[in-house]
């Protein structure tokens, strides 16, 4: 290897400068450093264990909740996110999420786990859906979601997939569920909870929906349970019928509540309606085709004024909003994410850009501080994925944006390197997305964010006091 870098810059050297031939040489060894690691890490168990433990840590994380046996899928457990932490009925802190047997697809499955001390340990995951084993032939089941009763039942819905699929088969699928009424220890069969014929589904109604819930339902003013979702056009019904990539599908936010949790029905007797549905659904236009909607992954806070304050992905290089002033029943057109009033837009490529409340009132927005790389063919607006930036909010009660915001400070990085331990530059291959597919608690005035990094380690880490101290929101 290190022979064939010194032959490759020996005969390049003569057309170069001085400084290219530095940044060569750099890049070289950095490759020739990279590749002698992953070497390295392969020999024995121990050796991958250390490797995994060490990137774990890259990030620099307070919570460390998983680990995969290895960074490929030999070990079927290295892909990991949609990770879900939530409280559990019994006081620990429970999470679900999807996990990859393979590599993300045909044998997702969701997995659970709890914590009994507030985070710092976690238990095995368990299965709760999906395929067990490699082997095994049931559908993949994927993207679950919580939610507990005040009985103390704790539901898991998702997506399963029933065998044929739309654009995507991850996303296409029945809304099934399980639940448990013993902590997670044991589950229910599942079951599916019927899901209104939609005029961006499959006209001849062979093919299911897709769709994905991303977050975790928030109570309504009712005790009910409401939560956003993403819900992609069938090819017969979008506007694009070819696409140069998944980031030019057709897609809505829409809106769903879940009304009778606490009364501990059966799945399939789950009352569930809908908001922001159909013609009534938000949507965004794509940035070069304005006549297709790019709407994906809302998620809600609520203001002090008791209004739904909603923020979603879109593919025109910035976050966008929407208000609500009926419980979610009724939304506002959607409009660009400002800092404040007047404002300069938020950026954000094709990527996860949550809002959560802090304990004490506020709320901080995780985003990745750029539009994406708009000018690559075919597009590749969904990269890059980091670094990952929290911008804190405040509460407005004049503005006509109800939230505004700092500038964004950089919360964590993995330095571009995949699980491997190779760089970006080197295995373009490998994932180095940070801050995606998270969720947040506020257990004891401990704010935390949980999160997927690399879609392979499941962390987590503290939003401090000290982190916000400097992070100024305009007044005026």
């Amino acid at each position: 290897m290190l022979l064939t870098i010194i032959r490759l810059i020996s005969d390049t050297a003569a057309h170069h400068s001085e400084k290219a031939l530095i940044l060569m040489v750099t890049s070289a060894l950095l490759t020739l450093s990279s590749t002698s690691r992953a070497q390295d890490v392969a020999r024995s168990p121990a050796d991958i264990r250390a490797h995994m433990l060490r990137e774990a840590h890259r990030s620099k994380p307070d919570y460390v909740v998983y680990v995969p046996q290895h960074w490929d899928s030999s070990k079927h457990d290295s892909h990991n996110e949609h990770f879900l932490v939530f409280d559990g009925p019994d006081g620990s802190l429970m999470a679900v999420w999807t996990q990859a047997l393979e590599q993300p697809g045909p044998k997702n499955r969701i997995v659970f786990s709890r914590s009994d001390d507030d985070g710092k340990t976690w238990a095995p995951p368990s299965h709760v859906a999906g395929p067990r084993t490699p082997d095994d032939p049931a559908h993949m089941a994927s993207w679950a979601f919580p939610m507990v009763s005040r009985r103390g039942r704790i539901y898991v819905v998702y997506n399963q997939h029933q065998g044929i699929s739309g654009w995507i088969p991850m996303h296409t699928g029945t809304m099934d569920a399980v639940y448990s009424d013993d902590n997670g220890r044991t589950w229910s069969k599942p079951q599916t909870i019927p899901m209104p014929k939609s005029p961006y589904d499959d006209p001849a109604g062979k093919i299911p929906a897709e769709w994905i819930v991303w977050q975790i339902p928030m109570r309504d003013m009712n005790g009910g349970f409401f939560v956003g979702y993403t819900h992609w056009l069938n090819p017969a019904r979008a506007t694009l019928k070819k696409v140069e990539g998944w980031t030019q599908i057709e897609s809505v936010c829409e809106f769903m509540r879940f009304e009778n949790v606490d009364a501990n029905p059966e799945p399939k007797d789950l009352k569930v309606t809908y908001s922001g549905w159909g013609d009534e659904a938000l949507r965004v236009p794509h940035f070069m085709h304005p006549l297709v909607s790019i709407a994906q992954e809302p998620s809600i806070v609520r203001l002090p004024d008791e209004r739904l304050f909603c923020v979603m992905r879109t593919n025109s290089g910035c976050i966008w909003y929407s208000v609500s002033a009926d419980d979610g029943r009724t939304w506002c057109n959607p409009r660009p994410l400002l800092r404040k009033d007047h404002g300069r837009p938020i950026l954000q490529p094709v990527s996860c850009c949550p809002i959560y409340q802090l304990a004490d009132g506020r709320y901080v927005l995780l985003h990745h501080n750029n539009r994406g790389d708009i000018q690559t063919k075919p597009e590749h607006t969904a990269e890059p994925r980091r670094p990952a930036f929290l911008a804190l909010g405040e509460f407005r009660p004049t503005a006509d944006q109800p939230i505004w915001f700092s500038e964004s400070k950089q919360f964590m990085d993995n330095d571009n390197i995949g699980p491997n331990g190779l760089s970006k530059e080197v295995d373009p291959k490998v994932n180095t997305n940070i801050g995606v597919y998270s969720s947040f608690t506020t257990r004891g005035g401990n704010n935390v964010l949980w999160h997927p990094d690399r879609k392979c380690f499941l962390l987590g880490k503290k939003v401090s006091d000290q982190f916000l101290a400097d992070m100024t929101v305009p007044k005026e």
